[in-house]
């Protein structure tokens, strides 16, 4: 009977499949002896001696069976690509991962959690990255402004009420106004309107709108639209 890939009777030696391990952690993963060790439960001396051998395991495995981990893989999926969306910095290394795992009720070790980790990210490396993209918008001084409207509340006679508030801001200078109103009617719209060319100083060429029922009667496809006739 062995335990941990040791023989109780023959201490300090080890099997093939640790033997394996250990050259992997040490020559692939660039591993220090004294990590291996501490992680695979065996002395120093023993991971040197497995370093220096001469011996070949008897086999390799193309696929490592992983009966202790198959629960647990679909929650360490999850914590990865969640990860992924972090700064690099901040992301979890198999090493903490496995910690998690263990805190999860994993009783498996640490050699698949790491082959499955490692996997993972070279899989995902292949796979087409998502990146932000942004179009710079530029507009000449007083070409376009752009309006909407907004929902707040506000304390009037002691009484909280419901009003609509119209904004309006200049695309080249960033230059904001706003006006208060009780409701959203079209006569309110006119008004606003003309309090904020009289505040802007000028009328802009363009306005953009966000298809309001005042000002929009009919959203068509693409940019086409049927303006209120008023």
């Amino acid at each position: 009977m062995k335990e941990s890939g040791i023989y109780p009777e023959n201490p300090g030696v080890i099997d093939m499949e640790q033997i394996a391990e250990i050259r992997r952690c040490y020559f692939i993963n660039k591993e220090s002896i004294s990590k291996i060790a501490k992680r695979l439960n065996l002395s120093r001396q023993t991971v040197r001696k497995a370093l220096k051998s001469q011996e070949q395991p008897v086999y390799q495995r193309n696929v490592q069976p992983t009966p202790k981990l198959g629960s647990f893989k679909q929650q360490l999926i999850s914590w990865l690509e969640f990860d992924a969306k972090l700064p690099r910095r901040q992301r979890r290394t198999a090493q903490r991962l496995y910690e998690c795992l263990q805190v999860e009720g994993y009783q498996g070790s640490y050699g698949p959690v790491q082959r499955f980790v490692q996997d993972w990210k070279q899989q995902a490396s292949h796979r087409p990255s998502t990146t932000q993209a942004f179009v710079p918008l530029a507009f000449p001084a007083g070409e376009t402004c752009q309006f909407d409207w907004s929902h707040e509340y506000v304390i009037l006679g002691g009484v909280l009420q419901a009003i609509k508030v119209a904004h309006f801001r200049l695309a080249y200078s960033r230059r904001m106004f706003l006006a208060a109103y009780p409701r959203e009617t079209q006569e309110m719209v006119f008004d606003a309107h003309i309090k904020a060319f009289e505040h802007f100083g000028g009328v802009p060429k363009r306005m953009m709108y966000d298809n309001p029922k005042t000002i929009v009667d009919a959203i068509f496809a693409g940019k086409a639209r049927q303006f209120n006739r008023r």
